[in-house]
């Protein structure tokens, strides 16, 4: 009887966790009732699912608000009602129009409309919706004789009176005003909460006919919803067979691109493989994939096909990856095998410039009407809720950011701070509002209207109304189309060396990069700076721990730098007998047999799956189950228990020791979430090594690709000075020879006009776009003449340099800038400065420095680029030793000057340490470590050089120093100013790369503890 409930994806409206609705109304005897959340269907189908396990008759709809007016409330009849609303909403939706006040002609919707909002005449199938407490007004003729078309309408919003303050306080963040503030109709009334049935029908027992038309209503709507069937477009051609046919014939083409004509493990593995796709109807999804990637190819774009996509081999043969699944043995039962109950998808990955071609190219290729990304639901976060709920209570922006940004122990403790506290963490884990899935694209085989209505954000792609989980469980299969600067930076690469040397390079061809000698050398020393997935200071130390100089080797490196392998202390067991094999024993046979390649260790996510079948005996739907919670795609914490309760038992049942079970148990709980299966480590592994080869082998062109697609881990500066180190004459900006981004032409290499700070990217374009249509800028004069930019914009490109082509410094450009521009109206531009020269004035000579060009770049570009920060130190001292000696000073002290590149915060259980990553004044890198102790006398003090005391400890061929003391050093005094108190201000502008990570403290070694022996059974 209740027809209009909403959940708390009413978004800032209701407050009724979804799972929590249903068991609420069964406690209230209720036998059917309807989910009309306010213009959404984000949560029918998992609600349909929990109200067929309730033995309730579940009805879906919605209530169509415009604003915070409700016009009235839709309920499907069928399928077909589903999507008559889906598309009515989904028109305003993109038209960017209010919802009208009556209902369109439906016909399979049942219409109700609040008394507040009824029109004269109603259709066959619209009703007026009568609240308990406004039956008196049926005592007036007008309404009295409308009653054969009226059915009871008890709101359902939230369940307590707390809850009602909640929905008040949400109400007022949706508002953006203060709880004060707040009218009462902007909230639902304080009597919309579910009550038991009987008392509902006791409010209505004088009007039967009332009760009667309910109960038609509800005896009238039958939505049905089949989650098994798959809802994908089910043929690339135009039927099963066909598919078939086709996929075949392109596997067998590719067969013999990629192993010949005579490989028979090759020919036997895509055989096999075809019978399971053609098994589990999955032709249609392996040939649209194929299909976009061949237009990708077309178009002369790279792509990188990741995921467990990459165990298959026919994806290997259509190109879809760069995996051979037969050389890592790979087994494809991991992407697609009879058993799986969730379906796969596969991940590629593209040039974060190309990728919206790709996109474009899927919604038009398969039409609007069937493509659109899935959702995601944006939650209320700590950070955010503090802010929202702060506001909400009037606290001014100092509070609210002490809130915000402090652990609740800090909060005050007035009763102000008490409530936004309480209804805070009520709010934690709330949908706060939609947003669009990263990556996920449904294409439907019906339109994708039947169900969900779609919005249209300023991206310019539709996007569903539910998530990737609930996609997945009522039968989509999404297609993940990614993006990334690494691919970008590899592509550009190509592109500028056969710009700047005349050189193609097939980087395509993994066989010329994956393994190559000189490639080995870098990665084995850690010199993988810019290169994808490899060049954080944490890759660079386990590459050199690891002496990784092969493809396998750096697989497996790639996994275990995930959090989850070294929370349970396996990367550091891996590290020692990687580099000690003789010094371990297998502590249970199944983990020679299984994992033999990692020594014994669990490394990917198959491996985990691996000891959960073999030492535990679990049936191969657990695995699945423990597959899902370690990629954190499990919502089940039940599943996962009733996972972990069968392996103990299992476990006891086959013999083996309590301790011994629950270690290894330890050991796979700690992947959850943070593990790679191995194919994606793969696929990460071949896309490091393309941009290893291209650095190793054409360092400058690499660097400035990097730069001009934003760097990577680190800062621009730090990929200028490796450009420097490999060769590069860096310039400043200049008008004539500089672009947007960088420049290079030859070994010269032009910062771009992006790098200035303040410089609009608008005005970058149009200095660009001028200077190819009419020339090079012949002086300032000529400048200033053709370019519309303001005196401070100017005076900018004056202190870079940008002008230096005139042969005039910087004091007579500033003159020259400001007589031209100061009381210049734009109107006059071209007339004046054409028929007027510019009068010259007879300047002293003023004697500029080296040194207050690079101060200038500090503040414009962030760095110096005339000089290195070294050179700008009061002290001439650059430490005892060098970055090339501290492979020979292990457990000795010294003392050396560096450059501060980044810092990393981790929590350990003596208190936050940090990681430093420096250079000295030859341009090396070196790490440090900082212990909490040494912090606490010894802080860091931001970007700069420092003096750096401590202990050289060379852990497996790796050489860190922790720190005991350390000193920032200051800078000369800034020439261009008089003042003292501003002589010193722009060292303070110098920025370190800083990260942070928020996790448990990692446990130590003894209390991980991991067997190096063998484990009696």
């Amino acid at each position: 009887m209740y027809l209009n409930c909403h959940s708390f994806h009413s978004l800032r409206y209701g407050t009724i966790p979804l799972e929590d609705l249903v068991p609420q109304a069964l406690s209230c005897g209720v036998k059917a009732m309807a989910l009309t959340d306010i213009n959404t269907v984000t949560g029918i189908y998992d609600f349909i699912k929990s109200c067929e396990q309730a033995g309730i008759k579940p009805l879906v709809g919605m209530e169509f608000r415009s604003g915070f007016q409700l016009r009235f409330i839709g309920l499907a009849k069928n399928a077909s009602g589903l999507a008559e609303m889906n598309r009515f909403l989904t028109h305003h939706n993109f038209e960017k129009t209010p919802l009208p006040f009556f209902a369109p002609d439906f016909r399979d919707v049942f219409v109700i409309y609040p008394l507040e909002n009824t029109p004269d005449t109603l259709k066959e199938n619209e009703y007026i919706g009568i609240r308990p407490d406004q039956l008196q007004k049926l005592i007036l003729t007008s309404w009295k004789d409308r009653q054969h078309k009226m059915v009871m309408l008890q709101p359902v919003t939230f369940r307590t009176k707390e809850e009602h303050e909640l929905h008040r306080i949400l109400c007022a963040i949706d508002k953006n005003v203060v709880l004060t503030r707040l009218k009462p109709e902007d909230c639902c009334s304080h009597t919309d909460k579910m009550v038991p049935l009987e008392q509902l029908l006791t409010q209505y027992e004088q009007y039967p006919q009332i009760i009667s038309n309910t109960q038609q209503i509800i005896d009238n709507c039958h939505f049905v919803y089949d989650f098994e069937s798959p809802k994908n477009k089910k043929y690339y051609t135009s039927s099963r067979k066909s598919d078939m046919k086709l996929l075949t014939s392109l596997a067998r083409q590719g067969l013999v691109w990629r192993y010949g004509n005579k490989n028979i493990q090759a020919r036997e593995r895509m055989e096999k493989e075809l019978k399971v796709i053609d098994q589990l109807e999955f032709s249609g999804y392996f040939l649209i994939t194929a299909d976009i990637i061949r237009f990708s190819n077309s178009q002369g774009f790279l792509h990188v096909g990741r995921g467990s996509g990459a165990n298959s081999i026919i994806a290997y043969c259509l190109g879809i990856t760069d995996i051979c699944p037969l050389e890592l043995d790979l087994y494809f039962e991991r992407f697609l095998n009879i058993n799986r109950k969730s379906p796969p998808d596969f991940d590629i990955d593209w040039s974060w410039r190309d990728r919206d071609v790709i996109l474009e190219y899927i919604f038009n290729r398969y039409t609007y009407e069937h493509v659109a990304f899935c959702g995601t639901n944006v939650e209320f976060k700590y950070r955010s809720i503090f802010r929202e709920v702060g506001k909400v209570y009037g606290l001014p922006k100092d509070e609210l950011d002490m809130l915000a940004k402090n652990p609740m122990k800090l909060h005050a403790t007035n009763d102000v701070v008490r409530e936004v506290q309480h209804y805070g963490m009520m709010l934690e884990k709330y949908p706060n509002q939609r947003s669009m899935h990263s990556c996920g694209v449904l294409i439907s085989e019906e339109p994708i209207t039947n169900y969900t209505p779609l919005e249209m954000p300023p991206k310019g792609f539709p996007i569903a109304l539910f998530d990737m989980h609930v996609a997945e469980s009522i039968g989509f299969e999404k297609f993940d189309i990614l993006s990334q600067r690494g691919i970008a930076t590899i592509d550009d690469s190509v592109r500028l060396i056969e710009r700047n040397r005349g050189i193609r390079i097939n980087i395509r061809d993994t066989s010329i990069s994956k393994n190559e000698q000189a490639a080995n050398s870098y990665l084995a020393q850690g010199k993988t700076i810019g290169c994808f997935y490899i060049e954080s200071p944490a890759m660079r130390g386990l590459l050199r721990r690891l002496k990784c100089d092969n493809y396998k080797t750096l697989v497996a490196a790639s996994s275990i730098i995930r959090p989850g392998v070294a929370q349970s202390g396996m990367m550091k067991e891996y590290i020692f007998r990687h580099n000690h094999p003789s010094k371990f024993e297998y502590f249970h046979p199944v983990f020679q047999e299984q994992l033999g390649e990692t020594y014994g260790i669990m490394v990917y996510q198959e491996d985990v799956i691996k000891i959960a079948l073999y030492y535990g005996g679990l049936p191969a739907s657990d695995g699945d189950v423990l597959r899902r919670a370690m990629s954190g795609k499990g919502r089940s914490k039940s599943a996962l228990q009733k996972v972990k309760d069968n392996f103990f038992a299992c476990a006891t049942q086959k013999g083996h020791p309590v301790a011994l079970s629950e270690e290894i148990y330890r050991q796979i709980e700690s992947f959850a979430g943070y593990s790679f299966c191995k194919a994606h480590s793969a696929s990460y592994a071949v896309e490091s090594y393309q941009s290893l080869y291209l650095k190793v082998h054409f360092p400058i062109e690499f660097m400035v690709a990097a730069i001009n697609n934003e760097g990577g881990f680190y800062r621009i500066e730090v990929y200028i000075h490796e450009a420097r180190m490999a060769g590069a004459v860096i310039h400043n900006p200049c008008v004539n020879n500089s672009l947007c981004s960088a420049a290079l032409y030859g070994n010269d290499l032009y910062l771009g006009f992006m790098h200035i700070k303040a410089m609009k990217i608008e005005m970058a374009q149009f200095i660009v776009a001028d200077r190819k249509r009419a020339g090079d800028y012949l002086s300032l004069e000529d400048f200033i003449n053709r370019v519309p930019m303001g005196i401070e914009s100017v005076k900018s490109l004056i202190f870079t340099g940008a002008f230096r082509f005139t042969g005039k410094n910087k004091n007579e450009l500033l003159v020259t800038a400001s007589v031209l521009l100061n009381n210049f109206k734009p109107e006059n531009r071209a007339p004046l400065l054409i028929q007027e020269p510019t009068k010259q004035y007879k300047l002293p000579t003023l004697e500029r420095s080296v040194f207050e060009d690079a101060f200038d770049e500090i503040e414009l570009l962030s760095f110096p680029v005339s000089c290195t920060v070294f050179d700008l130190l009061q002290t001439s001292h650059r430490g005892d030793i060098k970055v090339r000696d501290l492979p020979f000073c292990h457990k000795k002290q010294v003392r050396m000057l560096a450059y501060l590149v980044s810092t990393k915060q981790v929590p350990t259980k003596r208190g936050n340490m940090y990681f430093g990553t420096w250079i000295d004044n030859e341009g090396a890198y070196f790490d440090t470590a900082h212990f909490p102790d040494s912090l606490a006398n010894y802080p860091f003090q931001g970007g700069g050089c420092y003096l750096l005391m401590g202990i050289v400890e060379i852990d497996y061929h790796f050489p860190t120093i922790t720190i005991h003391k350390m000193a920032k050093m200051p800078f000369m005094k800034d020439p261009r100013y008089m003042d003292a108190k501003d002589q010193y201000r722009t060292q303070a502008l110098i920025r370190e790369d800083v990260s942070t990570t928020e996790r448990q403290p990692y446990p130590q070694a003894h209390e991980i503890n991991l067997p190096r022996h063998k484990m009696k059974t």
